[in-house]
């Protein structure tokens, strides 16, 4: 403190320059000062996504610290301060917190050490959940928490070195592997800025500028094996111990272009010297989605990834869809994060698994690419009609015990009512089997199924003895296409819901073209009937057209059978 107090003492007649940092600020006051030059600029620790790390930066200070800087120079007598800025530089209200935007990682290994979580403090300012959650995902993937965020044994030890928690992940994984110097060389150099400053000049590999760096605080982080000359073949695998998240795999043969284990995408500049190498671990990146420019990284043999990462590798069979051949597949497939390092046809799963599989695979194609016959999409349409109308006719269909048959409920519940038929099929091929009719009555109850056909038949019997579809596919308005002369002495509209609901009844003539329209029927009869016969008995000379269609003989025939 003696030291101290001389340094900053006044010295009478003899003028003094002290340099100060942000500290200044607030916390200090001396004797003397009557003037004050402010560069404007303060250093400021940031997040920086291109490392994953906390970054030194240097930027502009905030109003309320450039009012506390020129007040240095009016504290204990009159002063003027210079500022080394534009005076109409626009410069932020104030400073913003340094939670807010530094890397949180560190600070969730020191609660999770604790035993306390964000919840349990107080905060001025709450850090960001995306912030934390990511700190979280990451000690996780580092091996320092558990799945319940719970620090674990590797955790402390990472606690104890002080360094980021990549940083001292690496040395103490690189130290079981006899690589500790090395990796504690690594991290003295990633805790800094690029050394190589012009990227647009250099290569991004890392390993050229581990040959311009000094090796140091190799005791800090307890390595004890001689540094001798280290083996920098080993600088991908150090790298992927701190950066799991960052492996690198190219997408084509000297293609720029990589992905990220992590999911997002990155690029070389294309006359990179690393430009083409099958695997690289990312140190250093910019940007965002898949124009992340990649500035520092080093090369990892595929042999590497699977000795010293192979706790990251996963091992599954997947079965999928193929919207191209329409069948279901199998595929063994090696992971890596978002990374696929190998894949290979797999026999298919049997029983319930391909059967969901199929699931899945019919609901990409929709539900028309089923084997729909005329019979099983009038099955869901007459079910669909009486659902319909159950509000309007509560005494005839309230009691009535329907399941929902409408598309989009098919779609959604395609587990419970085509399942179990699916055992063995494999392909939309395969599904022509199925009888799709059968399979919608299975989950009618057949109590209910006599009452559908009572209330909303299939076919309708008319005068001629025909038994005539109905058409169902509009609910509001079922269809009854029939030639007229088998309507010959019908004099009530047709009509479902026992009699209480007419048909659109279409008119047909011999040819089964439409000759009128109407849910009126004995209003047809009586006027418009004269009308079409003209017509009728001018084309058809050979079929019967009587005067009196109520009492004349409905038929299917020509007068040659009659």
């Amino acid at each position: 403190k003696k030291a101290q107090d001389a340094a900053i003492a006044a010295r009478p007649g003899i003028r003094k320059v002290v340099l100060a940092t942000n500290i200044a600020e607030t916390s200090l006051t001396i004797e003397g000062i009557t003037l004050v030059v402010d560069s404007g600029l303060e250093r400021t620790v940031t997040f920086h996504a291109g490392s994953g790390m906390d970054r030194m930066e240097t930027r502009f200070v905030s109003q309320d610290s450039a009012t506390q800087r020129s007040g240095r120079a009016g504290r204990l007598a009159p002063g003027k301060c210079y500022r080394l800025w534009h005076e109409n530089k626009i410069l932020q209200p104030h400073r913003l917190p340094e939670i807010l935007q530094a890397d949180l990682t560190p600070l969730m290994l020191e609660l999770a050490a604790w035993g306390a979580g964000i919840d349990d403090l107080h905060w001025m300012d709450r850090p960001p959940g995306s912030a934390t959650t990511h700190a979280t995902e990451l000690l996780q993937e580092l091996g320092a928490l558990d799945l319940s965020g719970a620090i674990t044994p590797h955790g402390r030890e990472i606690l104890n070195l002080g360094l980021h928690p990549r940083l001292a992940h690496m040395i103490l994984k690189a130290k079981t592997i006899g690589h500790g110097h090395e990796a504690a060389l690594l991290a003295s150099m990633l805790e800094e800025r690029d050394i190589f400053t012009d990227h647009d000049r250099f290569s991004s590999d890392l390993l050229l500028r581990r040959a311009s760096m000094p090796g140091r605080f190799r005791e800090k982080a307890g390595i004890k094996e001689a540094p001798g000359s280290p083996d920098t073949r080993m600088a991908g695998v150090l790298l992927a111990f701190a950066y799991p998240d960052r492996i690198a795999k190219c997408r084509g043969k000297r293609d720029p272009r990589y992905l990220l284990s992590g999911g997002k995408g990155a690029v070389l500049k294309p006359e990179d010297s690393q430009v083409g190498e099958p695997y690289l671990v990312v140190a250093d990146l910019e940007g965002s989605g898949t124009d992340a420019r990649i500035y520092l990284a080093a090369p990892l043999s595929e042999a590497e990834l699977e000795t010293h990462c192979g706790d990251l590798i996963r091992h599954e069979t997947i079965t999928g869809w193929n919207g191209e051949t329409k069948r279901l597949e199998a595929r063994e497939r090696t992971t890596l994060g978002a990374l696929t390092l190998e894949e290979k046809p797999a026999p298919l799963p049997s029983g319930e698994t391909a059967a969901k599989g199929m699931i899945e695979g019919i609901k990409k194609e929709g539900l028309a690419a089923l084997p729909w016959s005329k019979e099983s999409r009038s099955l869901q349409e007459r079910v669909n009609f009486l659902n319909r109308h159950k509000a309007a006719f509560p005494g005839l269909l309230d009691s009535l015990d329907l399941p929902d048959l409408e598309d989009e409920t098919l779609l959604a519940t395609m587990e419970d009512w085509l399942l179990p038929y699916l055992d063995g099929i494999t392909s939309l091929e395969g599904c022509k089997k199925l009888d799709m009719k059968s399979i919608l009555l299975g989950i009618i109850p057949w109590e209910t199924q006599q009452r559908l056909e009572e209330l909303a038949p299939s076919h309708l019997t008319v005068p001629s003895g025909s038994r005539i579809p109905v058409d169902y596919h509009n609910p509001d308005t079922p269809i009854l296409a029939v030639r007229l002369q088998e309507l010959f002495g019908q004099k009530e509209t047709p009509a479902v819901l026992k009699g209480t609901f007419p048909l659109l009844v279409h008119l047909l003539s011999p040819a089964h073209r439409p000759m009128q329209v109407t849910k009126d029927l004995a209003s047809f009869w009586q006027n418009s009937y004269d009308e079409v016969k003209k017509e009728l008995r001018g084309k058809y000379k050979k079929h019967y057209w009587p005067d009196d269609p109520l009492t004349a003989q409905a038929t299917n025939k020509t007068k040659k059978f009659m």
